[in-house]
């Protein structure tokens, strides 16, 4: 998924009713700016007030996940948010003429046809990522319900879903999603379920006033209901009979499964649409049993939560088991630093603007020996000076010979110690680039960090010069290029 927010090219209409209340709906997708997120708008009350889609405004989970701030509600949000969200649309405005997003056949996949139909615009702007770093969890055990996130291998958004109902019927069953991009065929066309017992309470409660034997999968279990059994539960629900029949698998003979393991993909579809509300797009594996829309939201604000701790103390995260850029090998053959005073071990990376190195501090360096022998801790100088040199390497990567040159380092600015580093630390450089360079002259600032946290920061400023050669001299050697810091 690309790095960038999207909002739609056009507006889409879907028309549809109630699951719950029964009443015709007009959803409207209409483009938003850059960093607007996702909102309901009520199109219908006085005002056309403004709900975000945001984990904090669930007011209820009962047969869906409803949304409401003051007397403003909007019910069953999960089925469009999760289109939207997979779909990779972070900016849309959902205005609706009614309280209830229409069910339509009780999937996703007419949101997945209109937006489809719209298309999608990249946006002049960064995608905020969340990225599972390590992890979470939620469980509730009168519920059953276990929610664990964990990193993902290649930064992918992953779910893995298992239900259990405790069903002759419906089983154990599983269904996972490993990027968004199987969203649209595998997981969109599901529908939701409901088992035929609780076809009539639900009746009696108020609810599924919009319900049909063509928006659910419809279950039964039980082995002794008969056709009068059926013709009286189509009275309590004001529903004309139809000839219907229990197959072996338990579902009435009015639809076909599209998926063995549909109502556990549907399952999965309702988390997505649920982590929706946490308001950023998740790098992370979600695993999940015995989900439900009320641990689906309260995962999304732990999810929240977590992401409100991270902002108040923040850690840059590195991936340090990327393969290199740059090895100890190749940094030799740019530097002519060695022991002791080499101090970057490998590059992960780097681009126009920035680079980062690492140096990796053991007992064994010498100066420890004498700075502080029982209580061990790694010179600030040092640590600029291993600063410098991963800096040294991004200026030398701008020339095509690197060897031939030198890397001058005129001044270091705004130096700051923000905690101590001691042997079994790995400090990880990142420099960026606070002006193009221009003339040779290179101007970055770097923050070196431990376990994500700041430990030291400096702005440097350095210059690239070529070696001097006599003439009838050969070129110098190659590892004739130094940072002098």
């Amino acid at each position: 998924m690309s790095d960038k927010q999207h909002t739609l090219k056009g507006k889409a209409v879907v028309k549809g009713v109630g699951l719950h209340t029964g009443e015709p709906v007009t959803l409207t997708l209409c483009p938003a700016p850059a960093g607007h997120g996702l909102k309901f708008q009520r199109t219908d009350l006085e005002g056309q007030p403004v709900i975000d889609a945001d984990a904090d405004l669930v007011v209820s989970t009962a047969r869906g996940t409803t949304l409401g701030k003051g007397d403003v509600k909007v019910n069953t949000t999960e089925h469009v948010l999760a289109a939207l969200y997979a779909l990779g649309v972070d900016n849309c405005l959902i205005q609706i003429d009614s309280a209830e997003v229409p069910i339509m056949d009780g999937s996703a996949m007419e949101f997945v046809k209109a937006i489809d139909k719209a298309g999608l615009e990249e946006q002049d702007a960064p995608r905020n990522w969340w990225v599972l770093k390590e992890p979470i969890w939620f469980e509730t055990e009168e519920r059953g319900t276990e929610m664990l996130g964990v990193p993902a291998p290649g930064g992918e958004f992953r779910l893995t879903v298992m239900v259990d109902y405790n069903s002759p019927v419906l089983g154990t069953q599983h269904a996972s999603m490993y990027n968004s991009g199987e969203f649209r065929t595998e997981i969109a066309p599901c529908r939701t379920f409901v088992f035929l017992r609780e076809i009539e309470q639900l009746a009696k409660a108020g609810l599924i006033k919009g319900g049909d034997l063509d928006n659910a999968i419809v279950l039964e279990d039980r082995e002794d209901i008969t056709k009068e059994d059926l013709k009286a539960l189509a009275k309590s629900i004001g529903r004309e009979y139809q000839d219907v029949e229990i197959r072996r698998n338990g579902v009435l003979n009015t639809t076909d499964l599209k998926f063995l393991n549909e109502p556990a993909r549907h399952k999965l579809l309702d988390i997505v649409g649920d982590l929706a509300l946490v308001g950023r797009p998740i790098k992370g594996h979600i695993l999940a049993a015995r989900p439900g829309h009320f641990g689906n939201t309260s995962f999304a604000k732990r999810i929240k939560d977590k992401i409100r701790e991270e902002e108040k103390d923040p850690r840059m995260f590195f991936d340090l088991g990327v393969e290199p850029l740059f090895d100890i090998n190749a940094i030799t053959r740019m530097l002519p630093h060695r022991y002791p005073f080499l101090l970057v071990d490998k590059v992960l990376t780097m681009d126009a603007t920035s680079i980062v190195g690492v140096k990796n501090v053991t007992m064994n360096e010498p100066h420890f020996t004498g700075h502080f022998p029982d209580n061990p801790v790694m010179p600030g100088v040092l640590q600029v000076e291993a600063m410098a040199q991963v800096g040294g390497i991004f200026a030398l990567s701008q020339v095509p010979d690197p060897e031939h040159y030198t890397t001058y380092f005129l001044k270091t600015d705004g130096v700051r110690y923000r905690r101590k580093v001691v042997p079994g630390d790995t400090l990880v450089f990142r420099l960026e680039l606070i002006t193009p360079i221009r003339r040779g002259i290179v101007h970055m600032k770097g923050i070196g960090y431990v376990n994500g946290l700041p430990a030291v920061e400096a702005v440097m400023m350095a210059q690239i010069a070529r070696d001097k050669v006599s003439e009838g001299e050969a070129d110098p050697a190659p590892t004739k290029a130094t940072t002098n810091a």
